[in-house]
């Protein structure tokens, strides 16, 4: 479906899944449990979820003539530091406007994990001093404008490249991807767990999913404690993306599957439980999660196990998209382990 858009290679190449063999069993092994590595997908600043969806932008950054690259997130930023990483890599310059999205106080919250490698690879960073939304910011836009009037060329990235136009790609790519490996590993996944927040990356999966019937299988694990908002999101994104690939079918709000029970006690703020699962996956398969994404969706996929939701016998596929670095932000959370 994506012979037709230009791709700039960012990653090593399809991402391993592995088994969960531990964990499956501490669980009961009622289902089978396995990962797609998307933490493990580049060697740039440690990788993650974005660069994936950044193949597919970064050459109409480069046909735009643009010379820096614009984005925004909170300030432990994962989308961020990706942008950072890829303006370093090709010679771009780099504006990130990171707002205080998340209600978190550490001493080094702001000078450790992510931010600490944006500014290492000489991103230009605008600290705001802005709650959290997943929407059009108004510091973002102004960024823009100040490029501009100063003579830059800034190329717009929206929070997590996910209301741009081609942000859904990356996505659609990576169900290709993983049904491309299921033939070689002789299974199918009955389920796919993904967090999700600005809604690209499930609005991604949704659309390639539904080439074999298994839109529905996608599970997103709501962390922006805004589900109404990220809901609709994530629709509108598949949306655009299946007509943008010549989707022979319509995508509609049941094709959304997004559960709303672990994103609190709100965005980035991890929960008791959120942390006893981001403990039981690195003690049962030396995986790490961090608190404010993968570790919600951990929690989640843990619950939904045990809760019985999964038919027994079920294989089911944990997208782990990156953000570990933001773990270093809540040391005090996990001083002790």
């Amino acid at each position: 479906m994506l012979e037709q858009f230009d791709r700039y290679p960012l990653t090593f190449g399809p991402t391993p899944i592995e088994k969960l063999s531990r964990l499956s069993e501490h669980l009961g092994n009622n289902v089978e449990i396995f990962a797609k590595r998307e933490d493990c997908n580049s060697g740039l600043a440690f990788g993650g979820n974005k660069l994936r969806k950044l193949e597919y932008i970064i050459p109409d950054a480069i046909s735009s003539n643009a010379d820096t690259l614009v984005t925004i997130g909170g300030i432990q930023s994962n989308h961020t530091r990706q942008v950072a990483a890829v303006a370093a890599k090709l010679g771009f310059k780099c504006h990130l406007v990171q707002e205080g999205w998340v209600p978190f106080e550490d001493a080094v919250y702001d000078r450790v994990g992510n931010i600490l490698m944006s500014r290492v690879m000489g991103a230009d960073i605008e600290l705001v001093d802005q709650g959290f939304d997943i929407g059009i910011r108004e510091s973002w836009t102004k960024a823009l404008e100040e490029i501009k009037s100063k003579g830059g060329k800034p190329y717009p990235i929206p929070a997590g490249a996910s209301v741009h136009k081609l942000g859904g790609l990356g996505y659609v790519g990576f169900a290709e991807e993983v049904r491309a490996q299921e033939t070689e590993m002789q299974l199918k996944f009955d389920y796919i767990i993904v967090c999700s927040v600005t809604g690209s990356t499930q609005a991604g999966m949704i659309v390639g999913f539904a080439v074999d019937d298994r839109a529905q299988r996608v599970i997103g694990i709501d962390a922006s404690g805004t589900p109404k908002k990220t809901r609709a999101q994530i629709l509108d994104i598949a949306q655009n993306t299946a007509n943008l690939v010549n989707l022979e079918q319509a995508i509609t709000a049941d094709d959304v599957v997004l559960n709303e029970d672990y994103a609190y006690p709100c965005y980035g703020v991890p929960s008791n439980e959120t942390n006893d699962a981001i403990r039981l996956c690195a003690r049962m398969e030396g995986m790490m999660t961090d608190p404010v994404y993968e570790g919600k969706s951990m929690q989640g996929l843990i619950n939904l196990v045990e809760k019985r939701f999964f038919e027994p016998g079920s294989k089911i596929l944990y997208a782990h998209l990156g953000g570990v670095p933001a773990i270093n932000a809540y040391s005090y959370t996990y001083r002790n382990g």
